[in-house]
């Protein structure tokens, strides 16, 4: 890869993610994108993959997994009092040069599915506003599912700042977020009725292996203890709910899969922030899909990054095609604003 488009994607990662987010990760991607040797490094990650979000999980993972070094100061999830960040690339630096075979087998090896449970705050209303549509229980298929933390949005209770509390009252994780504009979701007081859910991803993330769980965990944000909290929690709920994850290419393997979903519930397909990692000729095999499948059944297609950044509801009922742009979303669903 050039190495002015790599040095563009830290400097972009910096600016648009990381600013008001993480000051440490603003604080190394500034940096890296100006460090021939670490872009050099970041170039080893797999054909796809978001450089940032690797090479900075990657040193996080081994961090976490207890490799010792001056660099573990300055993360808030490794350390009760962390160093100030602005002091932290010189050991990043160092970390690298140190570490860097460990370093290239992660980048080489992994990718990135950061399973943000967060995301289930806009996805409740989405799933409450397509049941309203079709009155007809759900059948689910995520694309990219990780290890299938999203495909429980039912299963976790909803606050949006009011006192008002919504989905499943009994789950163990409640999910705070905010609704920004003036306008206000339609909302079931109790989840909607899923009769099916299932995961497709290039790799499954196993949350009972100690590796793959390491690795979700090193994807979250050192600063972000709240979304380390949501994620250990969203945990406890998948081992009360076996799930059907199935390695593979899921636009593939979608019609074969959708053509198993009963016809008496209303097929969604979704996925959150992973459309950026899709080729574009893969995406729009994936409308066609949906098209096809829109001649035989009620489908709806969920998504967001796949065009633009906006959350899109594309689909069919009775045949007939259904568009709508349904709201601005962040990227760790803190926020959303609808559009509707």
């Amino acid at each position: 890869m050039d190495r002015g488009i790599l040095s563009d994607r830290f400097k972009v990662f910096a600016e648009r993610e990381c600013k008001g987010s993480s000051r440490l990760y603003e604080h190394l991607a500034k940096n890296i994108a100006m460090d021939t040797t670490l872009l050099q490094l970041a170039a080893q990650s797999r054909p796809g993959q978001p450089n940032p979000n690797l090479l900075l999980g990657a040193v996080h993972y081994l961090l976490l997994s207890g490799v010792e070094h001056p660099l573990a100061e300055y993360y808030p999830s490794v350390v009760s009092d962390p160093r100030d960040s602005m002091g932290a690339f010189h050991c990043f630096q160092d970390f690298c040069k140190q570490y860097e075979n460990e370093v290239v087998q992660i980048l080489r090896s992994k990718l990135v599915q950061t399973n943000e449970v967060r995301r289930c705050a806009y996805l409740y209303p989405s799933f409450c506003h397509i049941y309203k549509l079709t009155q007809k229980p759900l059948a689910l298929i995520e694309i990219g599912t990780s290890a299938g933390l999203q495909l429980l949005w039912d299963k976790y209770r909803y606050s949006y700042h009011q006192n008002k509390k919504y989905g499943d009252k009994q789950s163990a994780l409640e999910i705070n977020a905010e609704i920004r504009g003036e306008n206000i979701p339609f909302f079931f007081e109790n989840s909607p009725p899923v009769t099916s859910r299932l995961g497709l991803d290039l790799h499954i993330n196993n949350l009972s292996d100690p590796e793959d769980y390491l690795w979700l965990k090193a994807l979250i944000w050192p600063e972000h203890k709240e979304r380390i909290s949501y994620f250990e929690k969203a945990v406890s709920c998948l081992k009360k709910e076996p799930l059907e994850l199935v390695e593979g290419d899921g636009i593939s393997l979608l019609p074969s899969i959708a053509s198993k979903m009963k016809n008496d519930s209303t097929l969604c397909v979704f996925h959150t922030h992973v459309a950026n990692q899709i080729p574009h000729e893969a995406k729009i095999t994936l409308n066609k899909h949906i098209q096809d499948l829109g001649k035989e059944r009620e489908v709806f297609h969920l998504y967001n990054n796949m065009w633009d950044l906006d959350l899109h509801l594309d689909g069919y009922i009775g045949g007939k095609e259904h568009k709508e742009t349904l709201a601005k979303t962040d990227g760790h669903g803190r926020w959303f604003q609808l559009l509707i």
